[in-house]
C-alpha cells in the first residue's frame, strides 16, 4: 500500500491541506482512509502509483535523493500565480505495509 501525504502547499490550493493523505491499495483508492482527490494531483500521481506499490525504487524514478530512499516526491500540475489562482502541491509518498483488517 502506499501513503501519499500532502507534504507542501505552494500557492492556494482549493482541494487539499498540510497532512491530508491519500491512501492506495493498488488498483483502489481507499476512500474511507483518503481525505481529499484532484484530478489535477491524479495526472501525476498515478504514473507513480503502481511501480512504487509493485517495486519500490524512488531514487532510480528520481523521485527522491539518496540520502531520502524512504520517501518518493511528486508535485501536482496547477502551477500557481502568476499562470493560475491556484497554487502547486508537493506530496511526500511512502510504501506502508497493509494491515490484517484492511
Amino acid at each position: 500500500m502506499l501513503e501519499i501525504t500532502v507534504h507542501k502547499i505552494i500557492g492556494k490550493c482549493p482541494v487539499y491541506k498540510e497532512g491530508d493523505k491519500i491512501i492506495i491499495d493498488d488498483p483502489e483508492i481507499v476512500l474511507e482512509k483518503t481525505d481529499a482527490l484532484c484530478t489535477h494531483a491524479l495526472s501525476t500521481i498515478l504514473h507513480y502509483t503502481t511501480i512504487l506499490e509493485k517495486k519500490w525504487c524512488p531514487v532510480e524514478l528520481g523521485l527522491t535523493k539518496e540520502d531520502d530512499p524512504d520517501h518518493a516526491y511528486m508535485q501536482c500540475v496547477d502551477p500557481g500565480e502568476p499562470y493560475t489562482d491556484g497554487g502547486t502541491v508537493i506530496f511526500k509518498c511512502r510504501r506502508i505495509e497493509k494491515k490484517k483488517n484492511d
